[in-house]
Formats: structure tokens, C-alpha cells, sequence
């Protein structure tokens, strides 16, 4: 019998309406050759309404209470979808991320799973019982204190137990229904991708696509595990994204079909094609420059400062110090309530107090100058000034006013 794991977002597990309809779509849908794993994130605004809650007792909570607080989340939406199966006649127990064996670093709010000892759930799982597991949480390898994988470690969790139990794949069930091509709250006629591999999806949820966070495709690309991205509810007429260790026919269509950025000698032939997949951001990404020769000196000097002031290390975007051999500039992003700890707090470097932002297309093509002279352009006749531009082999990148974030997606959307 083959493992199949399934995490369910927030949004899908919100109110206990919702949770009870994953219940009777898990009793419809059940094979009796398969074994279920479901992980679960908390519901709906919990998580964001815990650290409200941290903030209106502490005005800087401590980082391993915090993680006692937020893990509660996942503790509630695990328990009840338990229920909810076993009131349905149907075998279920819950984890939590300790009791499943997910062991972590000793970083607290923002953990890394170092290993997993999934025995406990191997016996439930020989009993036919359905698995249900605490997303975003472990237990940290040395000292045993409960830890959190930061925001989206819920789908690490997921692909992490995905790879510890051998699963046959893991879906990410979500109210979202597949990857798109840009946000499509923001772009309604972004378009649904297919089928991708892990290189580009990495690119894409590094640089700010919310569908998948990217640990977790890190992490299923070096344990090769098969990762579906869809609908929670069966009605949706889209039928997700499947992520593959190769490019496969789909793929190759994906890349080129209704491509509108060609390679400059417009032949449909041609062997190498130029191709756009996506846009995305972030929209808080901050500025930092330290006084230092060194790289290394500077995010030493970092480190220790973020850590003696407890604040959750950042995602470092880029490092440079071409412009100033006497200085360092790092540019990264975290989630809101970091961003805004970071800019209220006292350094011994600069922190620039602009909000930036990052456009991240990804796709392939973006040696050929006809390609960086569309999107560059595009924008520049839009007035919206560019301070830095970075490459890589799947993406271009330009650091911009954060304000004109949301008018920079929709334009370069259109380049799609």
C-alpha cells in the first residue's frame, strides 16, 4: 500500500463548516490502497491573531514563547479534523510535530528540520488509521523545546513527512487551485501552470510567489518528492499543478504556448525560445548597508545583532559590496511584523528607511537583449525607476519603489 500525504492551507481549514467538508471529501475519496497523511495549518487569521495577542501583553514576546503561543494553532485544527473523521466512522488520530517525530535546529520562530523518527506514525498507519499532523511545528534536536518553521512551514512539514514516510506524492490543497502566472487576485486573467519542475518553481517562490513556500520546494527537489498544488474543493474546474524532477512534454508546451516575447529572429522553429512563466513580489523588502570589507564580517555582524535582539534572521535577497569596498549592502525581506521590528529598532549599521520591492519574472530567455529591453522598457515608460537589477539562469529581478509594486506586476503581466 502506497502513503499519499495532503496539507490543507488556512483558508481551507478556516471555520468548522470547512473542516467538516474536508472530513466527508476525505470519506468520498478514500482508496482503499492507500494510506492518508493530512497536515494542517491553523485556521483561517489564528496565527495572525496569536501574535496580536503576544503583542498586546509584550512588547517584545520572547521568541520561545512565541513559539509555545503559535504552535497551539496547528494543536486546534488538528484535533478537530480528527473529529470530524472519527464522526464520520473513520479511523483518525492527531500528532503534533513533537509526537511525530520532527526533529529541528534550535532556532526559535524559524526552525529547520535536521531529521525525522516517523515510527509512531508508521504503527498508526499499519492500524489503517488516518494520520493527522500538526503542520509548522517540531521539537528541537538537543534541548526538546517546542519550535516553529516560520511562515509557510506548514508545507514544509508536509514534504518533509512526504519524504520521511516514502509517500507516493504529497499534495498542497489550497483555496488557490494551481500555480499562476502572477497573483490572481491582483491579475484576474493570470494564467494556470500545468505542470512545472522544481529549477523555476524554486525561482518563483523564492522571489515572493505565495502558493508554495520555498523551503518546502527546496526541500522536495533534494528529496525528490512529487508535489501537487490544487483545488481544496472538487468543484474547481482547474486542475492544479504537478511539480516534477524533469521537464517533461508539458512542460516544453508551458514554456512556449502563447508566448508573446519571442526570440528576435520571430522563428517558431528556432532551438532556443525565449519564454516568460511568471511574475511575482515582495512587497516589503528593506535595505541595509554595514560598514565592513568583508561579506562574511557583515553578516556576522548581522547575525549577532538580529540575535541579541531576538529578531527572526531575515530572507537575504542580495549581497554586494561593489559599490563601496568599505561597505556591504544586504537587501532582504521577512514577513510584515519583522520588517516593521527591524525598521523601529536601533543598529549599530544603517537601515534605510524606504520600503523597496522586488518583481521577480521568471522563465527562460533572459540572455537575449530583446527580452531585457521589453521588460526594462515597459516599465521605464511607465515612470517607475529601477535601482537594481539582478539575474539568474530562470529569472530577472528589479528592485523597485515598494508604491509601485501592484502597477509593475500588472504591466509586465501583460508581456505573458
Amino acid at each position: 500500500m502506497s502513503i499519499i500525504v495532503k496539507k490543507f492551507g488556512g483558508a481551507t481549514v478556516s471555520t468548522p463548516e470547512k473542516i467538516k467538508e474536508i472530513a466527508l471529501k476525505m470519506k468520498m475519496e478514500m482508496s482503499p490502497n492507500d494510506h492518508l497523511v493530512i497536515v494542517v495549518s491553523a485556521m483561517g487569521k489564528t496565527t495572525n491573531n496569536l501574535i496580536e495577542l503576544a503583542h498586546q501583553v509584550s512588547s517584545h514576546p520572547s521568541r520561545r514563547e512565541m513559539d509555545m503561543l503559535l504552535s497551539v494553532g496547528e494543536r486546534i485544527s488538528m484535533s478537530l479534523l480528527s473529529m470530524a473523521l472519527l464522526d464520520l466512522g473513520l479511523e483518525a488520530i492527531s500528532f503534533t510535530g513533537s509526537q511525530a517525530g520532527i526533529l529541528t535546529t534550535e532556532s526559535h520562530e524559524n526552525a529547520f528540520v535536521v531529521n525525522i523518527k516517523p515510527q509512531r506514525l508508521q504503527e498508526e498507519l499499519k492500524k489503517n488509521k488516518i494520520i493527522i499532523l500538526a503542520g509548522f511545528q517540531g521539537v528541537s534536536e538537543q534541548k526538546k523545546e517546542i519550535t516553529t518553521l516560520g511562515r509557510g512551514g506548514s508545507d514544509t512539514s508536509a514534504v518533509a513527512m512526504s519524504a520521511a514516510l516514502n509517500a507516493k506524492h504529497c499534495e498542497i490543497l489550497k483555496d488557490v487551485p494551481s500555480i499562476f502566472s502572477a497573483d490572481p487576485n491582483l491579475i484576474p486573467e493570470s494564467k494556470p501552470i500545468s505542470t512545472l519542475y522544481y529549477e523555476p518553481l524554486m525561482e518563483m517562490t523564492f522571489w515572493g510567489a505565495k502558493v508554495l513556500h520555498y523551503r518546502s520546494v527546496e526541500l522536495a527537489a533534494v528529496k525528490k518528492v512529487k508535489v501537487y498544488i490544487g483545488p481544496s474543493r472538487a468543484q474547481n474546474q482547474i486542475k492544479g499543478t504537478w511539480v516534477t524532477q524533469f521537464a517533461s512534454k508539458e512542460m516544453e508546451m508551458t514554456f512556449t504556448k502563447n508566448t508573446k516575447i519571442e526570440k528576435s529572429d520571430n522563428n517558431s522553429n528556432s532551438f532556443e525560445r525565449s519564454a516568460l512563466l511568471s511574475i511575482n513580489v515582495h512587497k516589503k523588502v528593506l535595505q541595509i548597508k554595514i560598514k565592513s570589507k568583508t561579506i562574511q564580517e557583515a553578516l556576522s555582524i548581522l547575525k549577532k545583532e538580529f540575535v541579541d535582539k531576538e529578531i527572526i534572521f531575515p530572507q537575504m535577497l542580495h549581497i554586494d559590496n561593489s559599490e563601496d569596498k568599505e561597505q556591504v549592502t544586504l537587501i532582504l525581506t521577512a514577513p510584515n511584523e519583522v520588517v516593521e521590528q527591524i525598521l523601529n529598532t536601533s543598529f549599530s549599521f544603517y537601515v534605510d528607511g524606504n520600503i523597496f520591492a522586488t518583481i521577480t519574472i521568471t522563465g527562460t530567455g533572459f540572455l537575449e537583449f530583446e527580452i531585457q529591453d521589453k521588460i526594462l522598457n515597459s516599465l521605464k515608460s511607465s515612470d517607475v525607476e529601477l535601482f537594481k537589477v539582478f539575474y539568474s539562469a530562470f529569472s530577472i529581478t528589479l528592485l523597485i519603489d515598494s508604491k509601485c509594486a501592484d502597477q509593475s506586476v500588472k504591466i509586465l503581466h501583460t508581456l505573458i
